[in-house]
């Protein structure tokens, strides 16, 4: 998958799943992109392949309704022109800079040019540490500070003027925004490096410009100060420092008693030694240190970023993605719901029917296991609680119990015991609301508590609570509710 294709396949994610829903793609839109997808690619290719397809299919219907659609997909800014922006604005910067330090003297101890070496080589310190962390610490699937400094950028869209077609799907742009940031972090991150790396590079060769252009013009002197260092300190010191450039020029350093002559002092204005070879010292060391490795780094980032961007990193094993594969084969979700200690009414089984068949598609197989009773979970058999074969084992409580680790806790551990045995089913923790926001108002302080205790029980237990009036359920918010609870259930199995 290439760069323009994940873009159309996050923002059809985006469409579908952003907590909003956009009147621009409704849900007979969804099965028309399904369905055309089929048609061009047959049910047999290859995953990608099909929800390739279908992006390109929904693009369609979308780029006529939303304007902000093109934008999007407009392609991305990317290209040489960065590149050689990045070279003439580092090589101006390098140019205009004083690398050499006022009153034409060269104090060897303190140019400012250290100040540069010293930089790019706690870059290198810093990169070294980020490969060599890389191959212990485990990547976790949590977005990045970038990414979540970016949601949080992308919250505030809603107060800034927009197009009256994009008012509508602001929340599907932001959610849009966000995965991007998320998916395209390598890409973006190698982009970057290029753009840094070709300026560091282009900076140094001005610093060094700039040296013999200075020097062409006016006379240098060499020489050090110092209130604590004598002269065979300075001559070690700088014999270390400058030592791969002494050794690539030829050009020797003088001994220590030589290094004394060299030190300014008050009333020794005119003590020092031209400078010429010092500068040509310092411009080897800038050649090794910063402009061959930035040289190497730059070019080696800018082919990475071509090859991501033509193999985008979009690994399509989230909910969502396995659900439009299922549609791809023709394949039925298969849902096993076991209420605990709570018989739902006809219209709460309708409800959650409702809600599952827009998670899951039309064709999802619900079946109502026998209700299990109040401590009952202490005599019951794991292997007959799911069945082998279902896509996701769904505990279902009522608000009105009190939730305790005791029992609906054992519960909840149990039923991840046998969803494993069955063959890794997910497994969900729906609680109906419908009868205690009957009693206490679906806004009370007793419903917050409520759900805060419901909360705390499934967080021991690696899930996410889905709180849904089943009476009458809010479909379009319970199905985002079940797709988070959903993700996060896989993210706990991997």
């Amino acid at each position: 998958m290439d760069e323009a294709s994940a873009r159309q396949v996050l923002l059809v994610q985006a469409f579908e799943t952003a907590q909003t829903q956009s009147p621009s793609w409704t849900a007979e839109d969804r099965e028309w992109a399904s369905r055309a997808a089929v048609d061009s690619v047959g049910a047999a290719c290859a995953p990608e392949t099909f929800i390739v397809q279908r992006a390109s299919h929904a693009m369609q219907r979308l780029a006529p309704r939303e304007a902000a659609v093109a934008e999007w997909l407009g392609g991305s800014a990317w290209g040489p022109p960065w590149i050689m922006l990045a070279l003439l604005v580092g090589c101006v910067a390098g140019l205009a800079a004083d690398s050499i330090g006022g009153r034409q003297r060269i104090n060897l101890l303190a140019p400012p040019i250290w100040g540069v070496i010293a930089w790019n080589l706690a870059v290198y310190a810093f990169m070294l540490w980020r490969a060599v962390r890389g191959w212990w610490v485990r990547p976790h699937a949590e977005p990045g500070k970038v990414a979540r400094a970016l949601q949080r950028l992308l919250r505030v869209a809603d107060d800034r003027p927009m197009a009256s077609s994009v008012k509508g799907s602001a929340a599907v742009f932001q959610s849009f925004g966000v995965a991007w940031a998320r998916h395209g972090a390598a890409l973006s991150t190698a982009r970057a490096a290029t753009l840094l790396h070709a300026a560091a590079a282009a900076l140094a060769l001005g610093l060094m410009g700039g040296l013999y252009l200075r020097g062409l013009v006016l006379d240098y002197r060499a020489g050090w100060e110092s209130t604590f260092l004598d002269a065979a300190t300075v001559h070690a010191t700088l014999s270390l420092l400058l030592a791969p450039a002494v050794a690539l020029s030829g050009i020797a350093l003088p001994d220590a008693s030589a290094f004394e002559a060299l030190r300014f002092g008050a009333g020794r204005a005119d003590i020092g030694t031209s400078a010429a070879p010092w500068i040509r010292l310092y411009i080897v060391t800038l050649l090794i240190v910063v402009v061959l490795p930035r040289a190497a780094l730059a070019p080696w980032n800018a082919l990475r970023s071509v090859w991501l961007a033509q193999h985008f990193p979009l690994v399509l094993d989230g909910v969502y993605f396995q659900t439009l594969a299922r549609q791809q084969r023709g394949d039925v979700a298969r849902i096993t719901v076991i209420p605990y200690a709570y018989t739902p009414h006809p219209p709460a089984v309708l409800g959650l029917r409702a809600v599952l068949a827009r998670v899951f598609g039309a064709a999802v197989q619900v079946l109502m296991a026998n209700v299990v009773p109040f401590g009952a979970e202490e005599d019951m058999d794991t292997r007959e609680l799911v069945p082998r074969g279902s896509t996701v084992a769904v505990a279902l409580f009522d608000m009105v119990a009190t939730p305790e680790a005791e029992n609906q806790g054992r519960f909840m551990k149990l039923l991840v015991t046998a969803a494993a045995a069955s063959g890794h089913a997910s497994v969900l923790m729906l609680i109906d609301e419908a009868a205690f926001a009957r009693r206490f108002g679906p806004y009370s302080e007793r419903m917050g508590q409520r759900r805060d205790a419901w909360r705390a029980l499934a967080e021991a237990h690696a899930c996410v609570p889905v709180f849904v009036g089943l009476e009458s359920p809010d479909e379009l918010a319970a199905e985002r509710a079940l797709q988070a609870a959903l993700a996060a259930s896989a993210g706990a199995l991997a």
